[in-house]
């Protein structure tokens, strides 16, 4: 059993905390949720593995729940991080290991640990989504361990193999690739979800197209393109890393003078998407008299988060209500109707004399279909 403390017990690190708890002794510490300690001091005494998972945010106006692309490309914000790690780096001995969880660009663990003279300092993000942390955390795709010369990771090693699933991938790589690998899947998956949404507005505007039969020929088509994850259109994506990942990619490509910039092209792409999206509902809400109401506020099912959610930023370019059930409309489906982190989706009673849009192609009842002419 090792002795664990963790630094930072919010929506991800709580559940990360809890998981770790089970077969090891874990202390916590925050500055705002109940924890088992009142100071970093405290949770970092003794303690062979210490993890850092503070938030490191963007100003609210860019976690792309509304237009950003015009935005001034900025990267993470580390003050937060840097003061916990030359804290924790006090009280911390010369064989154990501060391990930072937390989303950077990369280039900057590197000059973390500059603030760190006392012991091991590991970065080793988590591949977790909001709604099933728990389970992320036990089956990861891959465990990315980026160090200094390997040095501190034997305590990871153990970690890991004794919470995850036989077989887990652990990639042991320098900070650099580590970084690299959390930040660039995040905005594969973006890419992704934005080019099977491209697919849709063509569905939408040429006919004759469904837009499924499409996307799923290539996300079967595993050879070239890689597996069936995420290769499906309907809203655009949400929660709280993948929009705010490019708009600091957008700073790494300036910073490091690479010549172009493909991340303004996706977060413009994304928000272009969901202007087309509210058009075609102010189509139909002049067609039908009805005014627009979007079923569905948080970024995706199964969640209250509403930190870049994709109907907030639909709503941003047509006057609409959230979740008002009290007279018809024309409703739009926000999230899939497939059962999400082990629970029923929501159901909505629809008022008599309303009009449905469904940009999943899931509602057999809707009235329409976006994405499917």
């Amino acid at each position: 059993m090792m002795k664990i403390g963790f630094i930072g017990v919010g929506k991800l690190g709580k559940p990360c905390a809890e998981v770790m708890a089970t077969k090891h002794r874990v202390e916590t510490y925050d500055p705002v949720e109940p924890c088992t300690c009142n100071s970093i001091e405290e949770v970092v005494k003794d303690k062979q593995l210490v993890f850092v998972a503070v938030p490191t945010p963007h100003a609210r106006e860019y976690d792309g729940r509304y237009v950003c692309s015009d935005l001034e490309p900025k990267d993470f914000d580390y003050t937060l991080l840097r003061e916990v790690v030359t804290e924790a780096n006090k009280y911390m001995y010369k064989d154990a290991t501060l391990v930072i969880i937390s989303t950077v660009l990369p280039g900057t663990i590197r000059e973390i640990k500059k603030l760190v003279d006392r012991t091991n300092l590991v970065y080793n993000p988590y591949l977790i989504a909001m709604g099933t942390v728990k389970e992320d955390f036990i089956a990861p795709e891959m465990v990315i361990i980026g160090s200094d010369k390997d040095l501190g990771i034997a305590g990871l090693d153990y970690l890991y193999y004794s919470l995850c699933k036989a077989g887990t991938r652990i990639i042991k790589c320098s900070y650099e690739e580590a970084e690299s690998i959390k930040i660039f899947y995040n905005t594969f998956i973006t890419t992704k979800i934005t080019l099977c949404n491209m697919i849709q507005d063509v569905a939408q505007k040429l006919g004759n197209m469904n837009t499924d039969v499409v996307t799923t020929a290539l996300a079967e088509s595993d050879f070239r393109i890689m597996g069936t994850k995420y290769m499906r259109a309907g809203m655009g994506d949400g929660g709280s890393c993948h929009p705010r990942d490019n708009i600091a990619l957008r700073f790494l490509a300036e910073k490091l003078d690479l010549g172009y910039d493909m991340f303004s092209t996706i977060i413009k792409a994304r928000e272009v998407q969901a202007r087309n999206m509210a058009h075609y509902l102010i189509e139909l809400s002049e067609k039908y008299d009805l005014p627009i109401v979007i079923l569905g506020k948080g970024f995706k099912p199964g969640v209250d988060y509403e930190d870049g959610s994709p109907s907030i930023l639909v709503g941003q370019f047509c006057e609409c209500t959230y979740d008002d059930l009290s007279k018809p409309a024309v409703f739009l489906y926000a999230h899939s109707e497939s059962t999400t982190f082990h629970q029923p989706n929501k159901e909505y009673d629809i008022p008599h004399g309303s009009v449905t849009v469904d940009p999943w192609r899931e509602r057999g009842h809707a009235t329409y279909w976006y994405g499917y002419s």
